[in-house]
């Protein structure tokens, strides 16, 4: 394996995935506020009409994210 390869792979093992549910409707607000935090980061929705949404971050950022949009001005219940 190459050293470029190994350096992608451990990249791709950090990926981590929460998902979460909200009022549909602060939604926009919550992408724009992880938005401008973009290196810890990013917000998808997966269901609009459920409110439903899936943050992609790394196990090493998603602790800093977590207490970052738990102190923001909406509600998030994470899943």
């Amino acid at each position: 394996m190459k050293l470029s390869d190994q350096a992608e792979n451990k990249h791709l093992d950090n990926g981590f995935i929460v998902k979460a549910r909200m009022d549909r409707s602060q939604i926009q607000m919550l992408c724009k506020l992880v938005e401008g935090l973009g290196h810890l980061g990013i917000v998808t929705t997966t269901n609009k009409e459920l409110g439903e949404v899936m943050f992609q971050t790394t196990k090493d950022c998603w602790p800093e994210l977590k207490k970052v949009v738990e102190k923001m001005p909406v509600e998030v219940q994470f899943l």
